[in-house]
């Protein structure tokens, strides 16, 4: 497949699985959200009913008034709408861009000598096998009788994601490590979604159709997953962004980088769904969960940046930048051109080109990060070595204009 074909199906499966994912976390947070705002009804015809709590709303020029059922109301309306394509879209196009670019390349995208020595089906099949066991592990936990004890569960599934994470990183390239830690969320979620949420709600409508008594267990399973899945979306997120920022995936202690990330992003959604239910506490909701996120997010910030630079000197086209065009030419140029020469790059990576002199100083500031966590040359396909990472740092650090 030409390397053309790669990057236009790339394009358009980012696009979808962009679309999809935002359809699909919308109607997630905003069925989280009007879930957590219900009040109790006050119409007793409404409670004869068996409505359990509603929610007047205005949006877009209406008055809207949602209800929900304690279990379900005593005759199925006609129309009934469901909410999983959503889900089902996400998963299959962002399988597809796993598939397409992590594992159809994973000598590029995945594998790092550096880090693991692995074959292109050994990583294929441990990747795989995170996304799989991830589940399997997972939905034993939930159908445990740990389940009964929500945060003893919370904490052991922090624990368990913690312990992949540091796996992930210890086996693939950075940028493959976060990647998969966020398909093995997501399968997880999407998962939840296809195996408890849809089933038990497709039981309870078939028990009112034949006239039987729905079991309340099938709607609290499945808001158990739903709840989970709420607080796995702002990891998964940070992970599907998370390769365009080597300070992040390239960091010597990168596993640390991505439990933190992801320990706030939960935090801080944390807070958001307490939030939702401030009616209940007079108008207040504690910003612990939200402080401790941010603190997280800054201790991070603080121990990725980079030590100060000494001042530069004033001369960047002496001898010593010739060996520095001689380095970026043989294991940079050859993705970074106008004519990429590396195979699978049909043009340079960020439009990022490093084929002159001239465009060598102009993006001293973006090589620096992308050469000092290792990120570049991606899987060190060009093979650059170490003493020629450090000569090439040197000179950013003491000789290149900033």
């Amino acid at each position: 497949m030409s390397a053309y074909v790669i990057d236009f199906l790339s394009l358009l499966g980012r696009w979808v699985h962009l679309v999809t994912g935002i359809a699909w976390i919308g109607a997630s947070f905003y069925f989280v959200w009007l879930d957590n705002h219900l009040l109790a009804p006050t119409d007793d015809a409404l409670v004869r009913k068996g409505v359990a709590g509603e929610l007047w709303a205005v949006h877009g020029g209406g008055f809207y008034n949602a209800q929900k059922y304690r279990v379900a109301p005593q005759v199925l309306p006609r129309s009934l709408h469901w909410f999983y394509w959503e889900a089902y879209s996400t998963f299959l196009s962002g399988f597809f861009l796993l598939g397409l670019l992590y594992y159809a390349q994973a000598e590029v995208y995945l594998i790092d000598p550096r880090i693991a020595a692995l074959s292109k089906p050994a990583a294929i099949a441990i990747g795989l096998a995170f996304l799989i066991g991830g589940w399997v592990v997972y939905d034993v936990l939930c159908r445990s009788p740990l389940a009964r004890s929500g945060a003893g569960l919370g904490c052991l599934i922090a624990l368990l994601s913690s312990a992949a994470a540091f796996a992930l990183c210890r086996l693939f390239s950075g940028r493959g490590a976060f990647i998969e830690f966020g398909a093995m969320l997501g399968t997880i979620m999407v998962a939840n979604v296809y195996f408890v949420i849809i089933p038990g709600q497709r039981e309870m409508v078939r028990a009112k159709r034949e006239g039987r008594e729905p079991d309340p267990q099938a709607g609290l399973r499945g808001k158990l997953r739903s709840v989970h899945n709420t607080y796995f979306t702002l990891p998964v997120l940070f992970t599907m962004i998370s390769n365009h920022y080597a300070v992040a995936f390239g960091a010597r202690r990168n596993w640390l980088v991505l439990i933190a990330m992801s320990a706030a992003g939960v935090l801080i959604r944390v807070y958001f769904v307490a939030r939702h239910k401030r009616h209940e506490r007079g108008g207040r909701t504690s910003p612990t969960s939200a402080v401790l996120g941010l603190a997280v997010l800054a201790a991070t910030a603080a121990a990725l940046a980079p030590p100060p630079a000494p001042p530069a000197a004033a001369d960047a086209s002496s001898a010593h930048f010739e060996a520095i065009q001689h380095i970026v030419a043989l294991r940079c140029a050859p993705c970074h051109a106008a004519v990429p020469t590396q195979p699978g790059f049909a043009t340079a990576p960020k439009g990022l080109l490093l084929d002159s002199p001239e465009a060598i100083l102009a993006h001293v500031a973006a090589i620096a990060p992308q050469v000092a966590t290792n990120a570049m040359p991606i899987g060190n396909l060009t093979g650059m070595t170490d003493a020629e990472r450090a000569q090439l740092l040197d000179w950013i650090r003491r000789d290149s204009p900033r």
